[in-house]
């Protein structure tokens, strides 16, 4: 075989493995993977929803995404699952999505609305800080907080802030991307404030916020190595015992019920990724073997891996 024969070879083996790796999680996709308009190189896109789930139909299974996600229905019905809670769609609901978080949609009509997909670089990009998107109301807390069924009167208000975006799309002109993030933000601002009115969201004026806040942060850096509360009570120079009266008085959960809920929340993300292998998932996850993986898991769901994977499967 000669040089050129041997190059196309290797090139087949390696194009084979990439469809293989591929093949070996469950789809997780990033804007430019998408059929979607973009704009300011693949940061966001900006689309009405109809269109965007015409072209990408493969959207309604179980996946996750490297960006940030914006929808709001002006019209339709079905169910929207985010990280396995479950949610009504209907007119007027809007809902945000951090990276990472896994989702599916169930629909049982024609819907629409508007959709805006944009990566966690774009209000840096613009010389805002994407930091402030988690000082908001709506990117804190569990999934019940990033979903808002809109009242009439914020109907109105989304509609307004949404056609301006629509409309800065078409323009992009050099002010068009800022108007758009400054948009961007009045709408978080808004569902932020109606959850805030109407829900028990974290406050950071509450004494123990900044210390929750260290807590969560190191917590999503090592839930799969250190499963127990008094590892990150040592890293915040705390005590257990201190660590659960800060977490009880922000989320009514101990230390320790938020450390397992951030890992079965994760088990069950990569669940319904099916191509791993229980054992595999253990391994990830830092357990010793599949056996205490499972005993853990049935514990705490009543229900063993296999079966909450068959679940996904035969609906997938």
């Amino acid at each position: 075989m000669d040089a050129k024969g041997l190059i196309n070879v290797l090139t087949l083996f390696i194009i084979i493995d990439f469809i293989l790796m591929s093949q070996s999680v469950y789809p997780i996709y990033d804007i430019c993977n998408l059929h979607t308009d973009t704009v300011l190189q693949d940061l966001i896109s900006i689309e009405r929803f109809e269109g965007y789930l015409s072209k990408n139909p493969h959207l309604q299974g179980v996946h996750t995404h490297t960006f940030y996600h914006v929808v709001y229905f002006e019209k339709g019905s079905g169910k929207h699952t985010i990280d396995f809670n479950t949610f009504p769609v209907e007119k007027g609901m809007f809902y945000v999505m951090k990276p990472g978080q896994v989702h599916s949609w169930d629909f049982e009509s024609a819907v629409d609305g508007v959709v805006i997909n944009f990566a966690p670089l774009f209000f840096d990009k613009l010389l805002l800080h994407s930091s402030l998107l988690e000082q908001l109301p709506i990117f804190l807390g569990d999934t019940a907080q990033q979903v808002l069924h809109c009242t009439p009167t914020e109907q109105k208000q989304f509609e307004a802030a949404l056609t301006i975006i629509l409309a800065e799309k078409e323009k992009q002109d050099e002010l068009s991307y800022l108007t758009i993030a400054n948009t961007l933000l009045q709408l978080f601002l808004f569902a932020s404030r109606s959850l805030t009115q109407n829900n028990s969201t974290p406050q950071k004026e509450h004494p123990h916020y900044a210390g929750f806040k260290r807590f969560e942060q190191l917590l999503e850096v090592h839930f799969k190595t250190l499963k127990l509360p008094k590892a990150y009570a040592e890293q915040l120079f705390i005590s257990p015992q201190q660590l659960n009266t800060v977490c009880k008085s922000i989320t009514g959960l101990s230390a320790g019920a938020l450390i397992r809920n951030r890992i079965l929340l994760e088990a069950k993300r990569l669940l319904v990724n099916f191509d791993m292998q229980i054992n595999e998932i253990a391994f990830e996850l830092d357990f010793s073997d599949a056996s205490n993986f499972n005993k853990f898991f049935k514990k705490h769901t009543a229900t063993t891996p296999e079966q909450f994977r068959n679940k996904y499967h035969t609906s997938a």
